[in-house]
């Protein structure tokens, strides 16, 4: 037996006045309104209505049962409602997860006109370090990965942020501008100390993608940086104060690029991108809050797959086809 249906029923008999009138409220055979009460009177083991063929009345221990069941279809309406509403307005407490240099140079700028436009939403972010994988604890996770994602969870694209080199001005004046990426052996550089990096940095540049692959490259080994730390942030500020060289996503360097408190160098030579994707466990019953972020998230970064930051700057890589380098695989590694 459907208790609630059950309950629904009987206190719909009660206020209509009669199993018919209750049948035709509630779009019902008169065979199953009557079934359903006389199901509930079995189940509790007690008669709730006196049956006449004039009327009904209740016995007392329907007279008590019947506002105790008024309180629970409220409560059960009530409920209803609540949960309705986290799905349809904006409201509540949002968990994202990630990554700190997003967080930090991305996320906290754009928050306060997302809490502007839902000011009824608290958002709670956690950064922890790297991020390799969607966090089903959290409402939305913000990952950048070379790769396809993979996984049983809704992902969105937010932006695509190329790894470029760049430097301060000062350090440009005083050490020059390098045209090509084996002039850096004879430069300051800040790298972190991955072992991909270690092996060797491959530039490229011209069309390079799966329908026109051609284009020059060439791998180079860097010579031991002056500093060498996987904390963005540290080669971030050290760059800007004139150290060196630093490679750094495109999102991280935004506002210094627009402020030409950094320059970037080798503009026509491609290292390497991230794709950043906001994604969530389910697309079943997602809050309006979640729906919400995803939406904002998605209108301040173009959800394209190109990178908006080095675009704002006015600093793109060079998509036209430069002159063919002749280098011979020594001279590509002589840099160490």
């Amino acid at each position: 037996m459907d208790q609630l249906r059950a309950l629904r029923v009987f206190v719909r008999v009660i206020d209509e006045g009669s199993f018919a009138s209750a049948a035709r409220a509630l779009d019902l055979a008169p065979a199953v309104v009557t079934r359903l009460v006389a199901e509930l009177e079995d189940h509790l083991g007690a008669r709730l209505i006196n049956r006449t063929t004039r009327r009904l009345a209740l016995t007392d221990i329907g007279e008590a049962y019947l506002e105790r069941a008024r309180r629970i279809l409220a409560e059960v309406d009530e409920a209803e409602a609540l949960a309705t509403s986290a799905t349809t307005e904006p409201r509540g407490h949002l968990r994202v997860l990630v990554p700190p240099a997003i967080a930090v140079h991305q996320l906290a700028k754009h928050l306060p006109k997302f809490h502007k436009q839902y000011p009824q939403v608290t958002v709670e972010l956690s950064s922890p370090g790297g991020i390799d994988a969607v966090d089903e604890s959290y409402d939305i996770t913000i990952l950048q990965t070379r790769q396809p994602l993979d996984g049983e969870f809704v992902a969105r694209r937010l932006a695509r942020t190329e790894v470029i080199l760049c430097a301060a001005p000062e350090y440009l004046n005083r050490r020059g501008r390098p045209a090509h990426p084996l002039e850096l052996r004879d430069h300051d550089t800040l790298l972190p100390p991955v072992s991909e990096l270690q092996r060797g940095i491959l530039f490229q540049r011209g069309a390079w993608g799966d329908d026109e692959p051609g284009g020059d490259s060439l791998t180079l080994v860097p010579k031991k940086p002056v500093l060498a730390t996987s904390h963005a942030d540290t080669n971030y500020a050290a760059a800007l104060h004139g150290l060196g060289i630093a490679g750094l996503p495109s999102f991280l360097i935004e506002d210094a690029l627009l402020e030409h408190a950094l320059e970037r160098v080798l503009p026509e030579w491609r290292l390497f991108s991230f794709t950043i994707w906001a994604a969530m466990p389910t697309r079943k019953y997602v809050p309006a809050r979640t729906r919400a972020f995803l939406d904002f998230l998605l209108d301040v970064f173009g959800g394209e797959d190109r990178d908006p930051w080095l675009a704002a700057a006015g600093c793109e890589t060079n998509p036209g086809v430069c002159g063919s380098v002749d280098l011979t695989a020594a001279e590509a590694l002589s840099a160490d």
